[in-house]
């Protein structure tokens, strides 16, 4: 059976593959996808450095660690799922809500997709999956105006050791009507940014605008 790019000759690892956790509610001697998510995550992780290697030759460790935490992101992972469908394929319990197009079970999904077809036919089956998933190699340019806190968020993962930045409400001023939050996010080795704006999401975001330029 052909699934995502590859034709699979053991159709239980790929059945397994799309059974997630919380199909077990109803069915608990299956057998969820967690552990072909772990070994899926190794294989990707390889794969996209190899991709990016050879695609950026002469690029140093560090920006080619920020691609490939860029590229096999959740976010990323799961805009493949979206373009291909995913969510119609996995076994789920019958009272799950519909699944949203940013839920980390889409990501795990083509993790443990990519581990059933690497332990289905090697390395070269994997890399027809990975290849249909069409991942993105290069950090859209606007993604640090668009969303500096996922950005920000990337950059950290991307560190060695990995971080990740902590926000901390400092202050809520102003009359009920008009409130002005204070917020400071703060990345170990890195810095801090305070940022102040009408409410806490958005002095959030400032904040992390800030800060994301001094990666």
């Amino acid at each position: 059976m052909k699934f995502l790019g590859y034709d699979f000759r053991d159709l239980e690892l790929l059945d397994e593959a799309l059974t997630t956790p919380a199909y077990k509610i109803d069915h608990p001697k299956a057998s969820d996808n967690q552990r072909l998510e772990f070994l899926g995550d190794a294989v990707l992780g390889f794969l996209s450095a190899e991709e990016l290697f050879a695609k950026f030759p002469g690029e140093k460790e560090g920006k080619l660690t920020v691609r490939r935490t860029h590229m096999v992101s959740s976010v990323a992972l799961c805009e493949a799922a979206a373009r291909l469908d995913l969510k119609s394929s996995l076994k789920r319990n019958r009272a799950a809500e519909e699944l949203p197009d940013n839920s980390k079970t889409l990501a795990d999904a083509i993790e443990a997709i990519i581990g059933a077809a690497y332990l289905d036919g090697g390395m070269d089956a994997a890399r027809e999956v990975y290849a249909t998933l069409a991942l993105e190699s290069v950090r859209r340019e606007d993604d640090e105006i668009i969303n500096p806190k996922g950005a920000l968020q990337v950059k950290c993962q991307a560190m060695k050791p990995q971080r990740l930045p902590v926000y901390e409400l400092i202050a809520c001023e102003g009359k009920a009507h008009a409130p002005e939050f204070t917020v400071k996010v703060t990345v170990e080795g890195v810095g801090e940014a305070v940022a102040k704006a009408g409410n806490r999401k958005e002095a959030e975001t400032l904040a992390a605008r800030t800060l994301v330029n001094m990666i």
